[in-house]
């Protein structure tokens, strides 16, 4: 093993032996984006005490155990959300045996069994290299979401929020949800017709409420009924949409069948945002999407979070299939920001509201006394893209700031300026 990636082995191993010993530290002087009623709070302290926020306020007293970080004025929000995606479930996308987000059963979709008691989380691995590498860009934690693969079904299964601290029992379990995957790229799942998807839908649910009026072909397996039941008395089901009509139907599909419905995509989610505010159905979209790159997607805009947030509607940003540069989720909030929505709620869709969005408001997302001190310090304006994450905490313990980029960096570098 060479040199460097010896000591990138090294780092890892004392960042997860950082992250194991709690510490009392002291955030002095920073701009606050509390991302709660208090809004932005400058010249202000941060207490962290026990992997929580102690308090915040002007000139607190330090503990005599703490360490003070003067943070002469930057930015400090809380950490980032990092999107849907597959941190530590997919290692190098085109090796099959490092990619484990989704279930691949091989069959025709006339005779496919669905398996919503899939569970993705049971994959995660917070040894991957894409832990660090997310997290030293101020992500803190992310929701692994099950695909639906080529192969496999539109019900991919189930997911939950991980907290990227390089801790084994990672998952926040509040947030656990049901992913359905629908639309034009659903069609060859679901025997052609995006008709055919729903009908197959209102099957799997009469064989879970009726499982001894059954026909011969049946869609679940026992454990797959017991699976789904537990999302039809209010259990959060993300749909996987785009097209407005679709958006509509997956709202009326959640309201007959007791779900909680979350809309993922939403590329025309504007043109519905009245009923999405009225039914109270939040978006997680892409705000970078402006491009009609299927039929599904015709109306795409620049300013749909702009549009969404001006209806009342909850929004939260994300990507699709990008978990390797995670990290750019600021740069579509920085882009809503130049699309019109306002730029507390663009930094709100990447830490309050998705917490909000998956259950875990009661103790992520802001920065209040009682919160998990998940905590970010920026160099600059936290949605400029040349700015970076100085330091970042999970549950108040600081994060060594290397990840396997750097050090290839670091290498690199080196090498040229041997050449020189």
């Amino acid at each position: 093993m060479s040199t460097p990636m010896r000591k990138f082995w090294a780092i890892a191993l004392l960042s997860c032996a950082t992250l194991a010993n709690a510490q009392t530290v002291l955030i002095r002087g920073a701009t606050v984006h509390t991302v709660a009623e208090q809004g932005v709070l400058t010249n202000t302290d941060v207490l962290i005490r026990d992997g929580k926020i102690a308090a915040v306020g002007t000139s607190l007293s330090a503990p005599g155990d703490a360490t003070t970080v003067d943070a002469k004025g930057r930015a400090l929000t809380p950490g980032l959300f990092a999107g849907l995606s597959a941190i530590g479930v997919e290692e190098v996308s085109l090796e099959p045996t490092t990619a484990d987000a989704g279930v691949i059963l091989n069959a025709p979709a006339f005779e496919m069994q669905w398996r919503p008691e899939f569970d993705v989380t049971a994959a995660y691995n917070p040894r991957s290299v894409l832990v660090p590498v997310a997290r030293v860009e101020g992500l803190t934690w992310t929701v692994l979401t099950p695909a639906s693969a080529e192969g496999g079904t539109m019900l991919a299964g189930q997911g939950a929020a991980v907290t990227l601290d390089g801790r084994y029992d990672a998952v926040l379990t509040a947030s656990r949800s049901l992913f359905i995957n629908l639309g034009g790229s659903a069609n060859a799942l679901s025997a052609g017709s995006r008709a055919g998807q729903w009908m197959l839908l209102d099957q799997a649910i009469r064989e879970t409420r009726s499982p001894s009026a059954q026909d011969e072909h049946v869609l679940l397996h026992p454990a797959g009924r017991e699976a789904l039941a537990k999302y039809l008395s209010g259990g959060r089901v993300v749909f996987g949409v785009a097209r407005a009509a679709e958006i509509r139907r997956a709202i009326a599909f959640a309201k007959r069948y007791g779900m909680k419905p979350v809309i993922a995509g939403g590329a025309e989610a504007w043109v519905v945002a009245d009923e999405l505010a009225r039914e109270k159905v939040p978006v997680l979209l892409d705000a970078l999407e402006n491009l009609p790159y299927s039929f599904d997607g015709i109306g795409a805009r620049l300013d749909n979070a702009a549009l969404l947030h001006r209806a009342g509607v909850r929004i939260a940003f994300t990507q699709f299939n990008e978990s390797h540069n995670a990290r750019k989720v600021r740069q579509l909030a920085g882009n809503a920001v130049a699309h019109g929505l306002p730029k507390d709620a663009a930094i709100a869709a990447l830490t309050a509201q998705p917490a909000e969005i998956f259950g875990l408001a009661g103790d992520r997302g802001r920065i209040a006394r009682g919160q998990v001190a998940d905590l970010v310090l920026w160099s600059g304006d936290p949605l400029e893209v040349t700015s970076a994450a100085d330091q970042v905490w999970i549950a108040g313990r600081p994060v060594e700031m290397q990840s396997r980029q750097i050090e290839l960096r670091e290498r690199y570098l080196q090498r040229l300026q041997r050449l020189e």
